[in-house]
């Protein structure tokens, strides 16, 4: 059974809970799994904004390595990290673009509000070349995307 923490949650649009704590679930992805804050080895700030690029673009993690991502918004647009696969990422964007206000949440994304700060941390504990994309309709398609390398145990 997985761990249950709590975190703060925010989805996509107004949502109602807003900063409300809820359990965080501890569920394997081919990217790794979701940690508590206090678990970070590292912490990375990542800043965004509407010229729809991410800083830094790319990041190099260690395998089993948790790293509390920091998410600064510095544009006047609600923007989002979502980490995943290329594929997964992919797809995601296309049912976004489906239904732009679908409200969901997950542990490896963070909705960022304008000048708002948002936090994913994250153990990578599969190697591999995986990405972080925003996914809010049209940011995406113009380039709002980083890589990430998760290098394996010496």
């Amino acid at each position: 059974m997985p761990a249950l923490l709590p975190v703060a949650a925010r989805a996509h649009g107004e949502n109602p809970h807003k900063g409300a704590a809820r359990p965080l679930v501890r569920e394997q992805k081919p990217w790794g799994i979701a940690a508590a804050p206090a678990e970070a080895n590292r912490t990375v700030t990542i800043r965004m904004g509407d010229d729809m690029r991410f800083t830094p673009s790319h990041l190099t993690v260690r395998e089993g390595e948790t790293l509390r991502l920091r998410i600064a918004n510095r544009g006047k647009a609600l923007h989002e990290l979502v980490i995943g696969t290329p594929d997964e990422l992919q797809a995601h964007a296309e049912l976004m673009r489906q239904h732009p206000g679908m409200e969901h949440d997950e542990p490896y994304m963070a909705h960022v509000s304008a000048g708002q700060r948002g936090e994913i941390t994250w153990t990578f504990n599969r190697p591999g070349d995986f990405e972080f994309a925003c996914l809010i309709p049209g940011h995406y398609e113009a380039g709002m995307r980083g890589t990430l390398r998760v290098t394996p145990k010496p």
